[in-house]
């Protein structure tokens, strides 16, 4: 439990959304947070994506002022019931991230519940596919050391924690 934009990991992921000039929520926070070098960042890279950042694709900038290096944003799918793809797009959205860091040397990320805010998707359906989606990208590559979730609420750690039991057959605990 705790605030993203305190994490001394190597990148924070920005549940961003598409235009990614910042907005509410998680996103709004970073971009106050870690200064005006992300938002001048993001808006190189919406040069070459007229159309913005489409769901499930991730980018990369700098952390700006914030204590991680690297912010990765990645936009979430918008919950529509769950029989338009969402959950494929949430999972993709996560191991895109995940296959960015790799890429660019991260061995330390801390995440928010992506799409759980503003884009209306259910935590404990989102929960089960984010850890899902990280803990088979972690069996399958090698590179990243830690993986946080950071979450806002004593319930929605309940919720990770779960969902987290669920998927390993082990008890967690989450600090």
């Amino acid at each position: 439990m705790g605030d993203i934009t305190e994490q001394e990991t190597d990148a924070i992921v920005n549940a961003a959304n598409s235009s990614l000039i910042g907005g509410g929520g998680v996103d709004g926070a970073i971009h106050r947070k870690g200064g005006p070098k992300i938002l001048e960042e993001c808006k190189l890279l919406r040069r070459s994506l007229p159309d913005g950042l489409p769901a499930g694709d991730a980018v990369a900038t700098t952390g700006g002022r914030l204590k991680a290096k690297k912010v990765i944003h990645t936009v979430g799918p918008v919950w529509s019931g769950g029989n338009k793809g969402e959950p494929e797009l949430l999972a993709r959205a996560y191991r895109k991230s995940l296959a960015l860091a790799v890429k660019m040397g991260i061995k330390t990320i801390s995440f928010p519940s992506i799409s759980t805010g503003a884009f209306g998707y259910p935590i404990e359906n989102a929960s089960r596919v984010a850890l899902r989606a990280v803990v088979d990208f972690l069996g399958e590559n090698e590179g990243i050391k830690e993986v946080r979730f950071v979450l806002h609420s004593r319930d929605d750690l309940r919720i990770y924690e779960e969902a987290l039991e669920k998927i390993t057959g082990n008890e967690v605990y989450f600090a």
